[in-house]
């Protein structure tokens, strides 16, 4: 009974925390405030989180963990290299779409402390592209697709898919959509970013 109400605690707490980090940053977040929308009192928030940065270490490394493991089983499967681009593509907006803070919350914290993804890179969920360096080579080296690093194709996919959810409002504003046109674009996308990627390399 204790452990269900911990563990339901502590999620209350990396609840009201992903929201407050997401709205207010790193930097501007209090404790305070997070146990106040957790709906406990900041004895109690410190006593699972002795520090706001440990709290904001746990709230990342939960929102990365939902991702990571996704992405890197694609990277990793034993797909083609068109089916690899449909699939990431289509696994990384629809998970976006439910989790819309994540791309800026990983980009926020990235620029305020470079050194942190050190802390997530040794995880074994982690993305390896080694698998897809070799696929990608040996499709390359068979005239199948036009040369390029693996690299600068992984770079290509997730700028293509990362980019819209990172300056919706930029987006927005450009195309006078309103969310619910951006919605559509967002969904479009799926099928819209693999096909221009798979385009752009396929050697006809």
């Amino acid at each position: 009974m204790k452990k269900a109400k911990d563990e339901n605690t502590e999620e209350q707490i990396l609840d009201a925390a992903k929201s407050i980090f997401q709205s207010k940053g790193m930097n501007g977040a209090r404790m305070q405030e997070i146990a106040d929308k957790a709906g406990i009192n900041k004895a109690m928030l410190h006593y699972y989180y002795r520090s706001k940065q440990l709290l904001f270490e746990a709230v990342f490394k939960n929102a990365f963990s939902l991702l990571a493991p996704q992405l890197n089983a694609i990277l990793n499967d034993d797909s083609t290299i068109e089916e690899k681009v449909k699939n990431f593509t289509s696994n990384y907006i629809t998970f976006i779409v439910k989790h819309p803070y994540l791309p800026n919350f990983i980009i926020q914290e990235l620029n305020r402390n470079p050194d942190f993804i050190l802390k997530i890179k040794d995880n074994p969920s982690f993305p390896n592209l080694d698998k897809f360096k070799k696929q990608v080579d040996e499709e390359v080296k068979k005239g199948s697709i036009r040369p390029i690093s693996a690299e600068q194709l992984f770079i290509h996919i997730m700028a293509l898919n990362i980019f819209p959810f990172v300056a919706k409002p930029l987006i927005m504003a450009f195309t006078n959509t309103d969310d619910k046109a951006f919605k559509q674009i967002i969904e479009d996308r799926k099928t819209e970013v693999a096909n221009f990627i798979i385009s752009s390399i396929k050697n006809i």
